[in-house]
């Protein structure tokens, strides 16, 4: 089998003997171990287990790493750099991954392990983001009152022209999926020139200004300036790469932030259905280091055209896509019939997430999201616009249905739920997001979950991402920086 070696292999590059490589494998001390024919196979790149204290293994405690969030909504991307969260067992390929903390939660459920990352900011415009974030992000020990309900270009004007000091300093990580909107495909795309100002509402005057939501990047450009963290993340649609030559604007802006003083690789799409996600879903991603935290190595890595796989801030592909070849290490695409194993229908759930799903009628193929979603296939992206279009669970007979199994059993013609929505997103079940007016926030209503879960990152592809940077930190930021 590619990818894996032996007992024996193993015993000898770790130095035990094959009886404890064994044993070690039968407690799931090594994680990715499997049985083939009687015989145990190991992930080629599997770490050598440390000694254990009460069946646990002993970790090194590492310097947590502070991070500001921008843009922040519910917290997709905050939850993936956080970690700590359930997943689909099938979303984790332990061959490339060994060296995750993984711990069994049930044969279909793994969970992931916290990373060194904890968000002391996060700020949007939306009430009911807000209040999901909060209600969810409370509950896991972070300062929820650190959770600004503002728009940035405010918060920033404010610590600028009054001198109050809103964004904190001493910083490690800036995150932010600046508004996309304006870029998608499934929008006007004006881009850089959108009619809709800062905080959502249409502009009264028809000039273009840097406070529209098309422009919203060069703000968070502000808080880099103003925090200097050693690295950045933005996202944003894929959209953007393709509208004139918005990619490139963007790139320039950012590297000039602090007179040059950051170094902005190339921006690249990921497909978050090659990262265990069971949807496709794509987004372009920017990464920006502050020059003067790299080491001198890590800065001439940087700087090449064709960056090293060494180096690459870029995490490594899991999965295969469902029109690709099985090859070498990659797992096979999650489904979307995997991602909503255990859910029963909404009117049997006690999970008032689950219970809530539109009742929008279908409106015939001609119409956005009149499609039934493909059980064994990937699905489709999670839209935060849909004015209740979101896609069908279950379309009847009448209209086209496929899964005849299910409508033979009696099952009804329904739309996908809150709770569907939100594990195609990989979020996991212990986030509520229809929820009541809680410790000062307002009520989310189910309406409102949707958008808010449509206009997130996938925990998970988030989580890839800070596992790379984490694994690659002292890689960047390590002794020997540049004078």
């Amino acid at each position: 089998m590619r990818g894996y070696i032996s007992t024996a292999e193993a015993a000898e590059r770790w130095q035990l003997t094959v009886r404890r490589v064994c044993v070690l494998c039968r407690q799931r001390k090594i994680y990715g171990a499997i049985k083939q024919g009687g015989m145990w196979r190991i992930p080629f790149d599997a770490k050598k287990p440390g000694r254990t204290l009460y069946g646990k293994q002993k970790s090194v405690k590492q310097k947590e790493l502070k991070l500001i969030s921008l843009f922040s909504g519910c917290g997709g991307i905050d939850l993936g750099f956080e970690g700590d969260f359930d997943v689909l067992r099938k979303s984790v390929n332990p061959a490339i991954n060994s060296h995750w903390e993984i711990k069994d939660v049930d044969k279909n459920w793994v969970r992931i392990g916290k990373t060194r990352f904890h968000t002391i900011f996060a700020n949007d415009i939306k009430p009911e983001a807000k209040a999901a974030w909060t209600n969810y992000f409370g509950k896991r020990g972070i300062d929820v009152e650190n959770y600004y309900l503002d728009s940035i270009v405010n918060l920033v004007k404010l610590q600028k022209e009054n001198k109050v000091p809103i964004f904190p300093t001493d910083i490690d990580i800036l995150t932010g999926g600046f508004p996309c909107q304006d870029f998608s495909v499934a929008g006007k795309r004006m881009g850089f020139d959108s009619d809709k100002g800062h905080d959502g509402q249409k502009l009264k005057s028809e000039e273009p200004t840097v406070e529209n939501r098309g422009q919203l990047y060069m703000w968070m450009r502000e808080v880099i300036g103003i925090t200097e963290p050693k690295v950045f993340v933005a996202e944003n649609v894929k959209g953007l790469t393709n509208l004139r030559d918005v990619k490139e604007v963007i790139e320039r802006d950012f590297s000039s932030v602090c007179n040059g003083g950051y170094l902005v690789v190339p921006a690249k799409v990921l497909n978050a259905a090659r990262y265990g996600v069971p949807q496709g879903r794509e987004r372009v991603i920017f990464f920006g280091f502050k020059k003067s935290a790299l080491t001198s190595k890590a800065f001439e890595e940087l700087s090449k055209e064709e960056i090293s796989v060494e180096y690459t801030p870029y995490p490594k592909i899991t999965h295969y896509l469902p029109d690709e070849a099985p090859a070498g290490r990659l797992e096979k695409f999650v489904t979307v019939r995997d991602a909503l194993i255990g859910l029963m229908e909404p009117e049997k759930s006690s999970d008032l997430s689950h219970q809530k799903y539109s009742k929008a009628k279908y409106m015939g193929k001609h119409c956005q999201g009149q499609q039934e979603i493909r059980l064994n296939g990937i699905g489709p992206t999670i839209r935060s616009e849909h004015h209740g279009n979101i896609e069908f669970r279950r379309l009847s007979e009448e209209h086209g249905g496929k899964h005849k199994k299910e409508l033979s059993e009696g099952l009804k013609e329904r739309r996908l739920s809150v709770r569907e929505c939100a594990r195609i997103q990989t979020f996991p079940d212990d986030y509520e997001f229809v929820i009541s007016a809680r410790n000062g926030n307002k009520s989310v209503s189910g309406s409102e979950a949707y958008k808010i879960i449509g206009n997130a990152v996938p925990p998970l592809l988030g989580y890839h991402i800070a596992k790379r940077l984490e694994d690659n930190w002292e890689l960047y930021f390590g002794e020997g920086k540049r004078q």
